[in-house]
């Protein structure tokens, strides 16, 4: 299955929550977020058999790899249950998590025995002080390194490591970052700072390019271009000379890779969004909750990709200004 742009749908990844224990500026701002905020109510959220019942229909249609996201998902009561539902679908190859890792380590070994198989863990500085600025202060650093532990414990190695490089912020500790993971057989993925949604005050200003970052680990760790392990996979890949390791840039802004892109993603809420950048999602929910047949939220998914034609990242510019989901609601 195809959309206008000849993209075909592999991955699916899946929002569990809109809420989160962390306030990281990028994605949900303290200023916004507050405590008076008012999330969606659960009955609103959908259920697990929901969230199984869309996936399922997704594999069918193509879909190999699903992601879960949040918010963050680990806030999410009894999440192993639905990895253990997930891992049942036949024809899945790949199931991951993405976490911030502040719950991690309560929760690696019930994952892995569920069927998780990757996880994610975004940590944006290894200083304590830039580590809590980049989380709006809800939390030191110990905890999450401590979930990856788990996680290694667990045999859900090796990780990902994702940070978000916004400059002025977090990026004199890239190289400090990559040195610390090196030779782990983790992948520190460093991604450039993106306009997701309308309420980060983004400006390109605050990018630090990809070959940047790059020129920064390589001139103290030396690097070499790898081929991608897959078509469409977001990150370009570099390897350390000397063998110990590898990391990725993700560099949406300064390279993009829309025509490459084969995810659709769920929202905690039934919708899906055929783009980071959307702005509009197509409902499913009321679908599911009419007693829809597999069949027909499978026509409904294959519609929706079938008229799909985003490629936000080649358009933007430094002036573009458009609404588009946060991404608290949609995962990254």
């Amino acid at each position: 299955m195809k959309d206008r742009l000849g993209r075909g749908l592999r991955d699916l990844r899946i929002s569990v929550t809109d809420r989160c224990n962390f306030r990281c500026p990028y994605c949900m701002p303290e200023e916004v977020f507050h405590g008076a905020y008012r999330f969606l109510p659960k009955a609103e959220i959908l259920t697990f058999e929901e969230i199984e019942r869309v996936a399922r229909a997704a594999v069918g249609l193509g879909v190999r790899k699903l992601r879960l996201t949040g918010g963050e998902p680990l806030l999410r009561t009894d999440l192993p249950r639905l990895v253990a539902m997930l891992a049942a679908i036949d024809g899945v190859e790949d199931l991951s998590l993405t976490t911030n890792g502040l719950l991690l380590a309560g929760y690696a070994a019930a994952l892995r025995a569920a069927g998780l198989r990757r996880i994610t863990v975004s940590l944006d500085s290894l200083d304590e002080e830039t580590f809590k600025a980049m989380n709006g202060r809800r939390s030191g650093i110990a905890p999450v390194l401590a979930g990856i532990e788990a996680a290694e414990r667990a045999g859900l190695s090796p990780l990902k490591i994702n940070c978000v490089v916004k400059r002025g912020v977090n990026d004199g500790g890239v190289v400090d970052l990559a040195r610390r993971f090196r030779g782990t057989g983790h992948i520190v993925r460093f991604i450039e700072y993106m306009d997701v949604g309308t309420l980060n005050g983004w400006r390109m200003d605050d990018v630090v390019p990809a070959k940047e970052i790059v020129a920064r680990i390589g001139a103290e760790f030396p690097l070499e271009p790898v081929d991608p392990n897959y078509p469409g996979e977001t990150a370009n890949r570099y390897r350390y000379r000397d063998g110990q390791g590898e990391i990725g840039v993700i560099a949406s802004v300064t390279e993009p890779f829309c025509g490459g892109c084969t995810r659709a993603r769920l929202s905690c809420d039934g919708r899906i969004y055929t783009c980071l950048f959307a702005a509009i999602g197509t409902d499913l929910r009321g679908l599911l909750r009419a007693g829809a047949a597999e069949a027909e939220l499978r026509d409904a998914l294959a519609g929706i990709w079938g008229a799909r034609n985003d490629r936000y990242s080649e358009e933007r510019t430094s002036k573009t200004r458009v609404e588009k989901v946060e991404m608290y609601h949609i995962g990254g």
